[in-house]
């Protein structure tokens, strides 16, 4: 039966895993639509994996350098703590906590960069980093880390077995759990100068990233820094121009207040005055019609007088 070719696997497991059903379902849909069932059966057994194992998966499929130098570090790591005790196995934890530091890290870079992934602080990071202290244990695990097809992640506390059935693998689009076989009873322990070395190397690697991711993380803390410095002298400038334009305004509206009672004075005086001067308009008034009606009566009895006058005169003159 044909598997899914390996680009189509490591594209479906590097999706953020929301979104995995939904990119499987498509491919199961195009290998249909090609006639090819049995690819699409076996597309639709692959299964989801949990955030923490997406990570690790998105680590050994973006960056399997990184990955490679876990695995030859995982070896040698492994032959030095069975030959090794003191001074020497202290160095080697310091070793394998800068490995695992700067992978934690460039695991962190890499989601930051993946559309749809968690944010920075709802990552899984301490189950990554188990799932890489359990493939620095264990050569094997960390081959099965390679193939960057883990279902979820796998937990170590120490140094020897590591609890197999928390780590799964997709092979041939099925979940087979991984059986680690019997170890073999007096096996050659390994050379100690290239175990060192490639520890060495690795560890070297691993601190030169860690370096670097922590002078990106200063650089970006500073270039944040002054940003805040500036935001906020702008923002207390803003607060002493608003302050005093607060100050004038309150000034502005005490004048006008003041503008404001004096005016109402002066309209409650010139009411006042209205008052009298339409009272005394009214008194000239009534005053001018009883003048007017006298003089009427007057010239009346004048033109009644002058009447008579005229009568008399006539009737004088008839008589003589």
């Amino acid at each position: 039966m044909p598997d899914p070719s390996p680009e189509l696997v490591r594209q479906l497991y590097s999706t953020p895993p929301d979104r995995f059903v939904a990119a499987r379902d498509a491919a199961v849909a195009e290998a249909r639509r090609a006639g090819d069932a049995a690819t699409a059966r076996q597309i639709a057994r692959l299964r989801r994996p949990t955030v923490a194992a997406w990570l690790v998966n998105l680590l050994a499929i973006r960056r399997p350098e990184l990955v490679a130098d876990l695995v030859e570090l995982a070896g040698s790591l492994r032959s030095a703590q069975r030959e090794l005790r003191g001074p020497r196995l202290r160095e080697l934890s310091a070793q394998r906590r800068a490995v695992v530091g700067a992978l934690v890290a460039e695991v962190r870079k890499l989601a930051a960069g993946e559309e749809g992934a968690p944010s920075a602080g709802k990552l899984p990071l301490a189950e990554v980093e188990a799932t890489l202290n359990a493939a620095l244990a264990d050569t094997e695990v960390a081959e099965q880390l390679r193939a960057g097809r883990l279902l979820r992640a796998a937990t170590y506390a120490g140094f020897g077995e590591v609890p197999r059935p928390q780590l799964r693998l997709v092979t041939g689009g099925e979940d087979e759990e991984e059986r680690r076989p019997p170890k073999e009873a007096g096996r050659a322990p390994a050379q100690r100068a290239p175990g060192d070395r490639a520890a060495e190397r690795a560890a070297e690697r691993a601190e030169k990233a860690a370096r670097a991711e922590r002078a990106r993380q200063r650089r970006a803390l500073e270039r944040e820094l002054a940003k805040a410095r500036t935001d906020q002298e702008h923002a207390e400038s803003e607060l002493a121009d608003a302050t005093e334009a607060e100050r004038d305004g309150a000034a502005a509206l005490d004048d006008i207040e003041a503008e404001l009672a004096e005016l109402e004075r002066r309209r409650a005086v010139a009411e006042q005055e209205l008052s009298r001067a339409k009272l005394a308009r009214r008194g000239a008034e009534r005053t001018l019609t009883a003048a007017r009606r006298r003089t009427g009566e007057v010239e009346a009895a004048m033109e009644a007088l002058e009447a008579e006058e005229g009568a008399a005169g006539t009737g004088r003159g008839e008589a003589d």
